[in-house]
Parts: C-alpha cells; structure tokens; sequence
C-alpha cells in the first residue's frame, strides 16, 4: 500500500481524466441524500427488473444488550491475521466474521431504523419502498452510534489491513436500502473520497443478517481489476458507465464475490477495489453502518468534482490540496478522544 499524503499528481485519481473532467468537474451543489437519489440512476436494472418481493428471515430474538457493553466490545481489540493482510492486499477486501457479536449487530439495527425512520418521516422494513436513504455523520449527536464509528476494534482493523500507524475517520453513512430498490452500480470509491491517498479502506458494517436476496455488497478480484475500466468515462447522465464496467469484467471473466454475509460480519475494502450490489428484493430494509478510515497525514486531492458529493461537509475548513485533519476527522486508531463534543 502507499503512504498517506500520496500527491494528487501521481494518484490515479487523474488517469482518465480528460475523459471525465467535462462530466463532473463541477461541485455538487445539492445534500447527500440527493447525491445518492441521483447515483442509484446510474445503474442498469435492465437485465435484472426488480419483480415481485419476498419475505426475508426473521431476525434472531435476542435480549437487549446495554450500551456500556456495547462499548466495551466496540474497543476490544480483534486479531488480523498474516492471511487476511494478505488476501486484502491482493484482493481488496476481506469479508471478517464475528468482528461483532449478534447482540450488538442487532443493537446496532434497532439504533439506525429509529434514526432513519426519524430522519425520512417513515416506516422502515415495508414502510418506505425502492428508495435507497442515507445519514451521514449520525456520530456527532448520537452516543451510541460514536461508539461504532469511532470504535477501535473497528479502526485497528483498517489500520492492519492498510498497513499504517494510524487512521482517521472520513465519515460515517447509516444506510438502508428498501424493499425493491434496485442496484448500486459498478463503482470504486477512488471517484469518491477526494483524498490524495489509496490507504483508504471503508468498513461495511451490516445491522442484520444479508442474504443475496437482500443485495449483499459483492466484490470484484483481484484488486488490479480497476485497470481493466480506467479507460471508460464516467457519465452522470444515464447508465452506460455501469453497462460498460460489467462488460468488461464479463468478457475478461473477473471473479465476482457476492456471497451473503453473517450476523456480525463486516467487510473492509479499498479504494481501488470495485464493487456493487445486487437489489434488495426482500420486504426487509437492508441496513447498513459503513465507516470510511484513511492514513493519519493524508490530504484533499488538489480537484474533487461532483462524485465526491459535498465532501466539505465531512473535512470542513479545508481547503484542495490541505491536510485532511479537521475536527470531524479524529484519529480513530491509536485510539484517542476526538475533538469534537
């Protein structure tokens, strides 16, 4: 992996560029929540309409866990093996089991349908159909959710997998995508996070058990497998760039993980690593907790564009080109408080 504060220059941010720089040059200009009505536009259902839902499994009745045990569990440490640094460094992603226990994965749902369902005004698992809902930043007003997003356990498994001493938040994302809403194109969040690094890894944190009939997130490998559609302009018009990747990775037959995942397992991926998921056609929300960490030292790339969203609002009072290291970017791991109260 490259170290943090890798120059905007050499990033591969900039291969293709010329090809994009006309589509989205521009900031975005709206909210979040706006960013992801437009992107999910960019997915081709084509060959795969959503039809009729089906019933999902019922959630595992457990007791209610205490938030201080939560927090205890959330700042344990968890081991990563030589293997799994390996696999990531090759692959992209690893996909870890038990990194939460099931109290806590379904403490966690119960924590982010209250927030959603408050947020949209709705009823989540059947109330609110083919729309895919996002928050960001739930961490600063919500006690429980910091203990998740800030957690050490979580942190230090970024920080082993990209090989660094030390990691900041970028932001958090509570996500839910409803019954019927259809794919999440073929994307690598390299186009995202405006950041001059590739030592970037977001942690996809389920709230519930993903079956594939839920739309489980899915993983192209090897890593490298970006470079087979540097070359494919990105389009914020309609969905010829998502058509377009899975083309490519259809006629270079590029091993696809979509397996389902576990209560209490979470995936960690790269910035280079592409992925999508599938539609969720179940009657349950998908729901999902998905933290972003990248090295401690790295800065804003000197041109985001409008796929960055409003990233301002995650590294305010920052300028293109500054070190990324405002208020709401604490180090999560070496643990330490963050400055924000």
């Amino acid at each position: 992996m490259t170290s943090g504060g890798k120059s905007a220059q050499t990033s591969p941010k900039l291969v293709g560029e010329n090809a994009r720089r006309t589509d989205v040059d521009q900031p975005w200009e709206q909210d979040n929540q706006a960013w992801w009505d437009w992107y999910l536009t960019l997915a081709d259902n084509a060959d795969d309409p959503v039809a009729a839902l089906r019933d999902a499994d019922p959630l595992p009745q457990l007791a209610a866990i205490d938030a201080s045990v939560v927090a205890e569990e959330l700042r344990a440490p968890f081991s990563v093996s030589p293997a799994d640094r390996a696999f990531f460094r090759d692959n992209g992603f690893i996909k870890l089991r038990g990194v939460l226990s099931p109290a806590a994965t379904l403490r966690l749902r119960h924590e982010l349908v209250e927030l959603l369902s408050t947020t949209f005004d709705t009823v989540l698992d059947g109330g609110t159909m083919a729309r895919f809902l996002s928050v960001e930043l739930a961490w600063l007003h919500n006690r429980l959710l910091r203990d998740y997003v800030l957690s050490p356990r979580i942190a230090k498994i970024a920080a082993d997998l990209l090989d660094v001493p030390a990691v900041r938040l970028y932001h958090d994302n509570a996500m839910s995508k409803e019954p019927g809403c259809g794919r999440t194109p073929w994307h690598y969040d390299d186009h995202h996070f405006p950041l001059a690094t590739h030592d970037v890894v977001t942690a996809w944190i389920p709230a519930q058990p993903i079956s594939r009939a839920m739309g489980p997130l899915a993983f192209a490998r090897p890593i490298d497998v970006y470079k087979l559609v540097e070359g494919i302009a990105f389009n914020k018009f309609d969905t010829s760039y998502d058509r377009q990747v899975a083309a490519v990775f259809r006629n270079h037959a590029v091993a696809v993980e979509d397996g389902p995942f576990e209560i209490g397992e979470v995936s960690f991926h790269h910035n280079l690593s592409f992925h999508t998921a599938a539609a969720n056609r179940t009657r349950q929300s998908r729901i999902v907790l998905a933290n972003t960490y990248y090295a401690d030292g790295a800065r804003v790339v000197d041109a985001p564009t409008m796929v960055s969203g409003d990233w301002q609002k995650f590294i305010p009072d920052t300028q293109p080109g500054d070190l990324a290291a405002s208020v709401l970017n604490p180090v999560c791991w070496p643990a330490e408080s963050p400055t924000h109260a």
